[in-house]
């Protein structure tokens, strides 16, 4: 074998892998040259992560295979494919209820996007789902007391709402006609509306050899998609923790400053501490001086455009839609905090 076709053999063969884990490889690789000691402290991080997250993903994805295989994705689809005004308040309302993380909830939306559900409403849950749950909403009261928590509880519906409608009027001026990416729309074998069948659901799906391979089918497939996606969104968290740690920088947004909102959202934006962790870490802060707006801020931005959440979108949706997300969560941000900040000062 020449040279030349040795090269090419291994070209194709490295195509073949997939770039996440190429991606994932070359991390540690690099870490290997410039910091040793800082490889088994990342991968330790990364495998922790995983496992911390791992029940949620896996509920999550048995959802969303189930939802597959029984037929029930298109039921949902038509609930949610109704009344523009009532599907996207439903299902900023539902989102601010349900028990899913930012990345849990990916392959939810998979499913409805999949089952030809319009983007506005999956937008809307899609942002109110990371912010706020009934078990959230039991730990954050004692900690950052009633106030503080039924602001973020507002908040979660408000910024599902306004998304939902301003994807809406944007969806009906011709923008964000096929969201989802094409290699995630051929493995759904559906587009568009024409996936909201009527069909009856199945629910003893395991009794049909079709269906249960559907399920095995979506499980595997949506499973491995988000475990490689976190992966990576894990490593590139382990090394922020390590030389940029958030409590750090945290400690300076005290005060009243102008810039405080935007600082507590930029750091937010990057860290994945928008769900229990973040309780404790921002409820202590704030009784260190922290303004409780730039708390709010930073607890909303974590939730929405932190790094494992925004891989997960940006693997899942065309950029577009991914650049419209990441907008609508930093303009939320803002918008909760200076109005909570404005509620704040009329309450006083």
């Amino acid at each position: 074998m020449t040279t030349a076709e040795l090269t090419r053999s291994l070209s194709l063969r490295i195509g073949r892998i997939d770039r996440v884990w190429i991606a994932i490889a070359l991390v540690f690789a690099a870490l290997a040259l410039l910091a040793p000691a800082q490889v088994p402290e990342s991968a330790r991080f990364a495998v922790d992560a995983l496992i911390h997250i791992a029940p949620y993903l896996a509920v999550s994805v048995a959802v969303a295979a189930f939802a597959r295989a029984s037929g029930l994705d298109h039921q949902i689809g038509r609930a949610f494919s109704g009344n523009a005004a009532q599907a996207i308040l439903l299902a900023a309302a539902f989102g601010a209820l349900s028990p899913f993380c930012s990345c849990g909830v990916v392959p939810i939306i998979a499913g409805l996007l999949g089952a030809g559900v319009p983007l506005a409403p999956v937008m809307a849950f899609w942002l109110a789902s990371p912010l706020m749950d009934p078990e959230m909403f039991i730990l954050m009261l004692p900690v950052m007391g009633l106030e503080f928590t039924v602001a973020k509880m507002v908040a979660a519906f408000s910024i599902g709402a306004v998304s939902g409608f301003a994807t809406h009027m944007l969806v009906k001026g011709g923008a964000f006609s096929d969201a989802l990416r094409p290699q995630l729309t051929k493995s759904c074998g559906c587009s568009g509306t024409s996936a909201l069948k009527n069909e009856k659901i199945v629910w003893a799906f395991w009794k049909d050899r079709e269906r249960r391979a559907a399920f095995g089918g979506e499980a595997r497939t949506t499973g491995l998609f988000l475990l490689k996606w976190l992966a990576l969104a894990f490593v590139i968290e382990s090394l922020m923790v390590s030389y940029v740690p958030a409590d750090k920088i945290a400690t300076y947004l005290g005060g009243g400053e102008w810039w405080t909102v935007p600082a507590a959202i930029l750091v937010g934006v990057p860290s994945y501490l928008n769900g229990y962790a973040a309780i404790p870490l921002v409820g202590g802060l704030m009784d260190l001086g922290m303004a409780p707006a730039a708390g709010l801020a930073f607890m909303i931005a974590g939730g929405i455009t932190s790094i494992p959440a925004s891989m997960a979108v940006f693997a899942l949706v065309r950029g577009g839609v991914f650049t419209w997300y990441l907008a609508l969560g930093l303009l939320g941000s803002l918008a909760a905090a200076y109005g909570f900040t404005l509620y704040l000062a009329i309450s006083a």
